[in-house]
């Protein structure tokens, strides 16, 4: 395990990035999942309510940004009895950098009967044994490959969060499916020449929180055409699945990762 150095630490109302916040990109730019995750942990600060379940997270990526401190601002769009919205906005001394926007439903009796179609648990144990690593950018994360990178067929990795998001903080279920979520986009749209599609947003759906560290990524599907990707993903635990994740991303070969 590495240190517990935090990715931000929270000072005057603004989280300063560490080293390590940076993305696979470019060495000085911040890193995608890390301010969808921020956004969640803001939105969870802030409109959380016993039974009531975030059910939707989606995270606009619109503009990149290097490593200055970050600040997040919600509103609260709608509280009814049954749905509540709010609106998150994630910002730097240089503008505004991403947006998300989170849908909590009113957590009730589950109807009766069976569904029709039901997502199966994958096969994949937890994983053993030391998790990945790779030449150039490290993730910040541990990762454990099921499949190689870029062949034929569905990907699976199993991910586990090794630092806070914030301070000393714990990294909340919420929070951790929100880090995790942004692995949606390499896993359905890597190539077998490696990645060339960069990701533009990602929509997290879920059916309940998971429990534990670990989250397990299988890609379900991609299409392309133009140079504009569209992909999705099952996420697991280690108890079955608890949601799904879409993403659009956009080409971009100049700056492709092939490992």
């Amino acid at each position: 395990m590495p240190s517990t150095t935090a990715f931000f630490t929270q000072k005057q109302g603004e989280l300063v990035p560490a080293p390590h916040a940076r993305g696979p990109w470019s060495p000085d730019m911040l890193h995608g999942r890390l301010l969808g995750g921020l956004a969640a942990r803001a939105l969870e600060e802030r409109h959380a309510e016993p039974g009531l379940h975030f059910a939707r997270l989606t995270v606009d990526l619109f503009r990149n940004s290097p490593l200055l401190p970050v600040a997040v601002e919600t509103t609260l769009v709608r509280d009814g009895r049954r749905i509540r919205v709010a609106d998150a906005v994630i910002s730097t001394d240089q503008g505004v950098i991403g947006r998300a926007s989170a849908v909590l439903l009113r957590q009730s009796e589950q109807p009766g009967g069976e569904q029709s179609i039901v997502t199966p648990a994958w096969d994949a144990a937890p994983p053993e044994g030391e998790p990945v690593t790779s030449e150039g950018w490290k993730p910040p994360f541990d990762l454990w490959r099921l499949t190689e990178w870029g062949a034929p067929g569905p990907g699976r990795v199993w991910l586990r969060e090794t630092y806070p998001l914030v301070d000393d903080e714990p990294v909340t279920p919420f929070v951790r499916a929100a880090l995790a979520a942004d692995f949606a986009s390499p896993l359905s749209n890597v190539g077998t020449n490696g990645l060339g599609f960069i990701n533009a947003d990602y929509t997290l759906t879920l059916a309940r929180l998971p429990e534990g560290e670990l989250i397990g990524v299988e890609a379900t599907g991609h299409l392309s055409a133009g140079g504009v990707a569209t992909g999705q993903v099952t996420v697991h635990d280690t108890a079955g699945p608890f949601g799904f994740c879409a993403v659009t991303a956009v080409a971009n070969p100049i700056a492709l990762i092939s490992r």
